[in-house]
């Protein structure tokens, strides 16, 4: 015979369970690891698959299920995709050009939804089962997975999945599409050159990563970058980049290595920027010593509403590192040179503000004032920060913020 599958594939229906459990079982008699080579492998040796046409059609979709996020991968494959969202089994959602639409997806029913998410859990070496009923961790891709099961979820277990896109923009692209206002990408470029410490700030899906690594593509191709991440999300167009991966612990909870190892591990690597992917925990402590001995052109990302929720966002990240506010304002004041800050309006993201960072001398605590914003209809104005600033980049006050760029570093 030729052509066609055999009657157990059907057509992707109630017959696909049992080939994944064949070509599964295969692989666990073979050992070793699990690659898409192998899985093709298996399922060609499987003797359940008849025909070339055949073999080809079902070939991604078993790896899918066994690899991959099953009947959601080609949503994740999709570039326009940023999140994918289920609710239940007929209820999934994804954001394409930030905007949330339901897809027509069946993922079967309740079980197979659990089954799909305790299978990307263990995959990201995490648990999760009755006594563990949620996870956040990373896909071996780079996929952000959160997955909670019932009865914490009520219903269904909940699936939220956040794609990584490796693809690095010019500074010049930002400004075509609206992320950067035109006048404030020459300032962007001399913060760079001038090695400043920046503090990139907004919510989640701002394009906080995004920047941040279109501004590290602009740093002098003879410098040393090591970057610190949870995962590889920075992706800078730059020669010489090295790159640190924090590490959970296992399930007996041993192996660990927090983000905080990982910039004290950094400063011993020779390098030019030390630059945190994400601050949001004890690790503020590190990263804001490791600015302050001398390693100029730092940066990192925190999650903020607004430039002036920095300081209290900074204040609650080191209270979980034990640092004292008024140690925490002196320790961030030295080490942030400027804050910018992203919003996301109607699907647009923008950077809305850059401003600088001090102390009240009266109070002791930390101070955000705004340089440079971006008015309601795009124009760049300029705020009681200014000065500060343009003293750091050495341009006069009176001159207008498009003008920085062509001013010496």
């Amino acid at each position: 015979m030729t052509g066609g599958a055999a009657p157990e594939a059907g057509e992707h229906g109630t017959g696909l369970p049992a080939l994944v459990a064949t070509v599964r079982h295969r692989l666990a008699a073979e050992g070793g690891p699990v690659t898409g080579a192998r899985v093709s492998a298996a399922l060609r040796e499987s003797g359940r698959v008849l025909g070339s046409a055949a073999l080809a059609e079902l070939d991604g979709v078993v790896r899918a299920e066994i690899l991959g996020a099953g009947p959601l991968q080609a949503l994740l494959d999709d570039p326009h995709v940023t999140d994918v969202l289920v609710n239940g089994p007929r209820d999934v959602w994804v954001e394409r050009g930030g905007a949330l639409r339901q897809v027509d997806v069946d993922l079967g029913d309740a079980a197979r939804v659990r089954g799909l998410a305790v299978r990307l859990a263990a995959a990201a070496g995490q648990r999760l089962d009755d006594a563990r009923p949620a996870a956040d961790a990373r896909l071996p891709d780079g996929t952000r997975l959160h997955a909670v099961l019932p009865p914490v979820a009520d219903g269904c277990t909940l699936l939220s999945l956040r794609v990584l896109r490796h693809r690095a923009f010019t500074l010049d692209d930002l400004v075509r599409d609206g992320t950067v206002p035109a006048g404030a990408d020459g300032v962007l470029r001399a913060l760079v050159a001038s090695r400043s410490n920046l503090l990139v700030s907004g919510a989640t899906g701002t394009g906080k990563t995004t920047l941040l690594s279109t501004l590290l593509s602009l740093a002098d191709p003879g410098e040393r970058i090591v970057l610190v991440e949870e995962a590889g999300e920075l992706a800078p167009r730059h020669p010489h980049v090295v790159r640190l991966l924090a590490r959970r612990p296992n399930v007996e909870g041993a192996g660990g290595i927090d983000l905080g190892d990982l910039v004290r591990e950094s400063l011993r690597m020779r390098p030019d920027r030390v630059v945190l992917g994400e601050c949001r925990g004890a690790e503020v402590r590190d990263v804001l010593s490791a600015l302050n001995t001398g390693h100029d052109g730092g940066c990192t990302t925190v999650h903020a509403n607004a430039a002036t929720d920095v300081p209290a966002r900074l204040e609650a990240l080191g209270a979980l590192a034990g640092l004292p506010r008024e140690a925490l304002a002196a320790q961030a004041a030295s080490a942030i040179h400027a804050v910018l800050h992203l919003r996301r309006d109607r699907g647009r993201r923008r950077l809305t503000e850059i401003a600088t960072v001090g102390r009240d001398p009266a109070r002791g605590t930390l101070v955000v004032r705004t340089a440079l914003a971006t008015a309601p209809d795009g124009r760049v104005v300029v705020g009681p920060g200014w000065a500060e600033l343009a003293a750091r980049l050495g341009v006069e006050t009176t001159r207008t913020p498009p003008a920085v760029g062509a001013a010496p570093a």
